[in-house]
């Protein structure tokens, strides 16, 4: 299973061998540090929205409330469905989402992301989306720690550069001069600890909902890159850094002395000492 540190996953409910998910778009808000709260928009009371866990062949129904102002969509990134459900209005004959509920099925059967696509670079920047993941439970035994993180950025109205007051705020999800950052929705250093031990095989998926890419660093680690938006890397390289650049998923991982290959999209690296860490 995979862990979003400081975020829920999606619970669903079996009918009739179907799994159901009840997503509500709807304002939310959220403490990015102790006592500092933003006004955005999310699913389910939460940003980033729930993370959704699905297996392969699993047979997936997604309801939709809308109780924003205004019409939007979901997008399922990288994901093969009909158009009709593909959440991108305007280009394709899916609909808008009012105010009201649109039943989503489809047999699908791996790291994805969910997200709007009604005036997308504003609502997406107010916070809807989050991770959609397609778990091969037969091919995972190797893997012992698997976890989420998704980055975002905010310009927070009233806050200069480096101040940080407690209060409530609202942002403006069109200016690119950020002066907050976010992992799984929380600032330096607010997030949980991604805890591991020595010998574990990690994996660490990477997505980015927001306008700047961002190089990710993992300190005294190699690490692969070996699938971007759930496809395969059939060779995966080497690096110290990543460019995550925006609208992204990628997964990669620290290897030793020889890449473990994973079928579901991943390098393995295990854990033995302070050099020896593997992610996505």
């Amino acid at each position: 299973m995979v862990i979003t540190p400081d975020i829920l996953d999606l619970p669903c409910r079996l009918q009739n061998g179907v799994k159901c998910f009840e997503l509500v778009a709807e304002p939310v808000k959220r403490e990015i540090l102790p006592g500092l709260y933003i006004n955005e928009w999310g699913y389910n009371g939460s940003i980033p929205v729930p993370t959704i866990q699905v297996d392969c062949g699993d047979c997936v129904n997604i309801r939709v409330t809308n109780h924003l102002t205004g019409a939007t969509s979901i997008h399922w990134h990288g994901l093969d469905v009909p158009n009709m459900m593909d959440g991108v209005p305007g280009i394709e004959p899916s609909p808008k989402i009012e105010p009201g509920e649109l039943p989503l099925r489809e047999h699908i059967c791996i790291t994805h992301m969910y997200h709007t696509h009604v005036n997308a670079p504003i609502q997406q920047m107010m916070g809807l989306g989050g991770a959609f993941i397609i778990l091969n439970r037969r091919r995972n035994n190797s893997i012992q720690r698997d976890y989420y993180l998704m980055l975002q950025e905010f310009y927070v109205k009233g806050l200069m550069t480096r101040e940080i007051t407690p209060g409530t705020y609202n942002f403006d999800p069109i200016w690119h001069e950020f002066n907050f950052y976010t992992i799984n929705g929380r600032c330096f250093q607010y997030p949980n600890p991604l805890q591991v031990k020595m010998g574990e095989n990690v994996r660490i998926r990477l997505a980015n909902l927001g306008h700047d890419a961002h190089p990710i660093h993992i300190h005294w680690h190699l690490f692969v890159v070996s699938a971007s938006d759930g496809n395969i890397i059939p060779t995966p390289n080497w690096l110290i850094t990543l460019h995550l650049v925006k609208h992204t998923t990628w997964n990669s991982q620290q290897l030793t002395q020889k890449i473990r290959e994973e079928s579901e999209c991943s390098s393995l690296l295990p854990i033995e000492d302070r050099h020896k860490l593997f992610f996505f």
